[in-house]
């Protein structure tokens, strides 16, 4: 029997944005899932922000994607734990993600995988981040604004967060670039090393590929998102090895 050695991480797939090729990014994510050999996988970390904007009501949930749930599904069903996290965009989740079988962790979240330490999260909120963002991020998470949001009717509701998420990306037509020790993510994981063993931080949130070694030899990943290519980073539980997987379209 293969034993299950590999643990797959990804983030900012944006499922839904009507950038680029909506549609060919969903179909490449699908064959990213179905591509993972189940059989030898123990585990998939999506590091928030798979769906450009998610929102559940208390009995609706948002249309389509059936493929993309179909693999997850399918990958479940197979014995390969799949995690999740929110992230800024899609961050209203309630408990349809758990119904199918997936677990919800709050970052930043340390895991044990294959005697390596791993530290997780969206990344954003993390480390010395502008008031005005943390400001927002409240709002996000505000539990009142929530109910308030969900009393419109979702044909409304999901035109306005829609348009709100697609202009909030179109405005950033540059390639962000990740400013390196001075960036707050970077901060928070040189912070935090310091007090807690870590051998790994792998984030999303900042669109950039990034690989640094900080100064307690932890390193820090960053994942790219896949509005203009593909990108994932795997784990060999037996080796130790980390390897990062990048496509462009």
């Amino acid at each position: 029997m293969t034993e299950r050695r590999y643990t797959y991480f990804v983030a900012d797939v944006h499922l839904g944005l009507d950038v680029q090729d909506p549609k060919g990014r969903e179909e490449r994510f699908v064959s990213f899932l179905r591509s993972i050999d189940v059989s030898s996988a123990s585990a998939l970390y999506l590091l928030g922000d798979i769906f450009d904007f998610w929102y559940e009501y208390r009995d609706v949930v948002p249309k389509g994607y059936a493929k993309v749930f179909a693999a997850i599904q399918d990958m479940i069903d197979a014995g390969v734990q799949v995690f999740f996290f929110q992230g800024n965009h899609d961050v209203w989740t309630y408990s349809y993600f758990e119904e199918l079988g997936m677990k919800r962790l709050v970052q930043p979240a340390v895991v044990e995988i294959g005697g390596r330490t791993f530290c997780l999260g969206h990344g954003d909120g993390l480390g010395p981040v502008p008031a005005g963002y943390r400001f927002l991020r409240r709002i996000f998470h505000c539990r009142l604004l929530q109910i308030l949001f969900s009393m419109l009717h979702p044909w409304i509701a999901f035109r306005i967060g829609n348009a709100w998420s697609r202009n909030n990306r179109l405005a950033r037509r540059e390639k962000y670039v990740f400013k390196g020790t001075g960036e707050p993510l970077y901060r928070f994981a040189e912070e935090f090393s310091r007090t807690r063993h870590v051998d790994y931080f792998i984030f999303g949130h900042y669109h950039a590929h990034v690989d640094m070694e900080l100064p307690g030899g932890a390193r820090l990943f960053v994942l790219e998102d896949w509005i203009d290519g593909s990108g994932y980073i795997y784990f060999d539980g037996i080796s130790g090895r980390v390897g990062y997987c990048q496509n462009s379209e």
